[in-house]
């Protein structure tokens, strides 16, 4: 029998559940399809009658995400990607990402977005390929020289000091995303738990935190995946980073931060061999914005999406 295409309803989520859980190791898959109360509206999933569940699904997450210029624009990012396994080789992500398309198109989308290791099945439906780097080396052997700045733990009060500093930090930097109090609540804390993984600089004289950086552990390597914030505090930042990673048997760090020349001038704090790596897990595909636009903005210098904006 041939499988239906359709978007969900509420009766849906426990099978869409069960689906993430037996494709995926990441647990919070749930919490963050919750976030859009039009989730229902956006999930496209495939369900052949002959069987219990659901077979595939695509979710389109509505995003604000700067442009090359640094305007806010509608993008449609794909995430959350599932088929069962006895389901694959049928063409049912093809067709969801079809009907995804056409839903993003009709809200105004002016492209979309997505990260993936498996690019084939997204390549043939249009979306094409970019490249982003990363520095990746080894943690210097030994902790450096105190850093200026006083650097702790985040911890949930800082909450509303780090969204200014990050929000002040990307006012202008294209693929950034504008986050919400909900992005704050529920979609950042899901990426990057446990909460103590993510540091704060403060001014050592009046207090108030300057810098946020969030970093975590990918088997045997630290990775950092974000910043905010005062350059000058980046380097202390780094250096407390590194201690941790050592003082959990880490070796080696890859850092997700724009290649500026603070970012490079503060990297000796980390590692001792930093080089350059390119990857290309980004897919784009424009929908009523032009293939040039779209290009200018996912090439342009220091452009990022962040980890904590992931679909």
């Amino acid at each position: 029998m041939s499988a239906t295409i359709r978007t969900t309803t509420p009766e849906d989520d426990p099978a869409l559940s069960a689906l993430w859980q037996r494709c995926f190791s990441a647990t919070h898959l749930a919490r963050l399809h919750a976030l859009d109360p039009r989730r229902h509206r956006h999930t496209f999933v495939a369900r052949d009658g002959a069987r219990e569940g659901i077979d595939a699904v695509v979710v389109y997450v509505p995003r604000l995400i700067r442009d090359a210029e640094g305007t806010p624009r509608r993008v449609g990012g794909i995430g959350s990607v599932a088929t069962r396994p006895e389901a694959r080789g049928q063409g049912l992500v093809r067709r969801l990402l079809a009907a995804a398309e056409r839903t993003m198109r009709d809200e105004g989308c002016a492209w979309s977005l997505l990260f993936t290791g498996t690019p084939g099945v997204y390549r043939s439906s249009g979306w094409e390929e970019f490249g982003s780097t990363y520095t990746e080396g080894t943690l210097v052997p030994s902790p450096p020289r105190p850093g200026t700045f006083p650097v702790r733990a985040a911890t949930p009060a800082d909450a509303v000091e780090v969204a200014a500093l990050h929000h002040a930090y990307n006012a202008d930097r294209p693929l950034s995303s504008l986050r919400a109090p909900e992005d704050w609540a529920v979609r950042v804390p899901a990426w990057y738990r446990p909460a103590g993984r993510s540091l704060v600089a403060q001014d050592p004289a009046s207090g108030a935190l300057v810098g946020w950086l969030a970093a975590g552990h990918e088997g045997d390597c630290l990775e950092v995946r974000e910043f905010a914030g005062a350059a000058g505090c980046l380097g202390s930042l780094f250096a407390a980073a590194g201690s941790r990673g050592r003082a959990a048997g880490l070796t080696r760090a890859r850092v997700r931060l724009p290649a500026g020349p603070d970012v490079r001038a503060a990297l000796p704090a980390l590692l001792t061999d930093a080089r350059q790596i390119t990857e290309h897990v980004g897919m784009a595909r424009p929908l009523h914005a032009t293939p040039e636009s779209v290009r200018a903005t996912v090439t342009a210098p220091g452009a990022v999406h962040w980890y904590g904006d992931c679909f």
